[in-house]
């Protein structure tokens, strides 16, 4: 199944953090809602990339992140499918 990754750049030890991993199908676009939460969901994971990379570059800790209480978003997702489809209307 197709998805949607969008992480910050790569740190130093080649990991970049996730904020958002999403599932999708070409019907999901069927839907006007589905696409709109889509792209305000893209916005906020982009959002948390810049600031993860602007944290990382001001970090006194080398780009670790780890403690300092990781590398989760506020806004980071990850749903399955079958969440998406509960939270559309039919």
């Amino acid at each position: 199944m197709p998805q949607i990754i969008v992480t910050a750049d790569r740190r130093s030890d080649g990991e970049g953090a996730v904020m958002l991993r999403e599932r999708i199908n070409l019907s999901d676009f069927e839907s006007a809602h589905f696409a709109a939460q889509l792209v305000e969901r893209l916005g906020w994971a982009v959002e948390d990339a810049q600031a993860a990379e602007r944290d990382q570059a001001e970090s006194p800790y080398g780009g670790d992140r780890s403690s300092r209480g990781g590398n989760q978003s506020p806004h980071s997702v990850e749903r399955p499918p079958s969440e998406l489809a509960q939270a559309r209307p039919a």
